[in-house]
């Protein structure tokens, strides 16, 4: 799970390997070059308040639809557009720097009324933010924070998954059931920064936790499987005690899962971004928790960034909105917003303004 920090290809594969996103879904768009505006409703309320009572179009630059992610995200947008009349046209730049620009072109040379980014990199983000300001057309960015850069470009706002949060929820779900607990943490891969985003998070909660809920074991394997289950079963071989395990993605919760099956020990794994995957882990109790980042939300929120901007004059409150962490655990999993659940994410948006 939980819906992040790329610029080469590698990293931009951690950022749906780790909480937010666990696995490849194929691409429903069309290339940049000759994707076509998505039919959606025409005659929405919501449209005919705007102030010149005019048909809107929202271009959306997806980084690659064949990451999980990201589709996700898209068709959320997609969603919340059709439930406002506003016409879509999703452009795929399938992580080319080169087709990111041409797909940006393509939608000024369509004259579009806003444009919505998935960056590959924040500078590349910025790169693209600029393209739209020159030629007047409002644009708005998800999944990164662009505030790090010096220029980034006028954009409306932007929306992401803040990891450390999701690892200060899983630290702090685990200490309101275990107030001892003893916690391994199988942690992603070192050096891409996504994993240290995390230990931010898990440093922060045990610190205010105050020294009576302990990291035990902190070992690294890699978003992976067959490396979590390896460094599970090196870890109960060495004799350490742990009595929790809270596993950086669901692939890894999976290897945790297969290695204490297979030590007969029954060990509660917590994991993070509440992806499909996991919410069936949740389902056949080999999750435990779940620290929930339903990506359906980032796709509704940054479409309502651009909406309210464009079509009612509205400024966001924030600059920044980080993607909400729900933890949903197995007992009770009433909260959990699936991925592909637009309606779900759109109303929970509605509730929570």
């Amino acid at each position: 799970m939980k819906k992040a920090l790329s610029i080469a290809t590698a990293i931009t594969l951690m950022l749906s390997l780790a909480a937010c996103g666990s696995s490849a879904a194929s691409s429903s768009a069309a290339p940049a070059a000759d994707s076509t505006a998505s039919s959606t409703a025409e005659s929405s309320s919501a449209a005919e308040s705007t102030s010149d009572k005019k048909d809107l179009t929202f271009g959306y630059i997806a980084y690659d639809m064949s990451d999980i992610w990201n589709e996700y995200s898209a068709k959320a947008f997609e969603y919340a557009a059709e439930q406002n009349g506003v016409k879509t046209v999703v452009l795929d730049s399938k992580n080319s720097l080169e087709d990111s620009v041409t797909a940006m072109e393509s939608l000024i040379q369509q004259g579009v009324d806003g444009i919505s980014v998935f960056p590959i990199s924040t500078e590349q983000g910025s790169q693209l933010v600029k393209m739209a300001n020159e030629a007047g057309i409002p644009v708005t960015i998800e999944n990164f924070a662009m505030d790090g850069l010096d220029d980034p470009g006028d954009y409306i706002a932007s929306v992401a998954c803040e990891y450390d949060k999701i690892g200060e929820a899983a630290i702090k779900w685990i200490a309101e059931q275990d107030p001892e607990a003893k916690i391994f943490f199988c942690a992603g891969q070192e050096g891409a920064g996504v994993y240290e985003k995390y230990q931010e998070g898990v440093d922060r909660a045990l610190e205010e936790l105050g020294g009576d809920v302990k990291v035990v074991a902190t070992l690294h394997a890699d978003w992976l499987t067959d490396k979590a289950y390896n460094v599970t079963i090196d870890l109960i071989n060495s004799g350490t005690e742990f009595n929790y395990i809270f596993a950086n993605n669901d692939m890894m919760a999976q290897g945790c899962y297969n290695a204490l099956k297979d030590a007969v020990k029954r060990t509660p794994i917590v994991s993070t971004g509440g992806s499909p995957d996991g919410f069936k882990m949740l389902q056949d109790g080999i999750e435990a928790a779940n620290m929930t980042a339903p990506v359906s939300i980032q796709g509704v929120k940054t479409f309502m960034n651009l909406y309210n901007k464009v079509a009612l004059g509205e400024d966001p409150a924030e600059k920044f909105t980080a993607l909400p962490v729900i933890p949903v655990s197995a007992d009770d999993t009433s909260s959990y917003i699936a991925w592909d659940d637009y309606a779900a994410a759109y109303k929970y948006l509605g509730e929570n303004k």
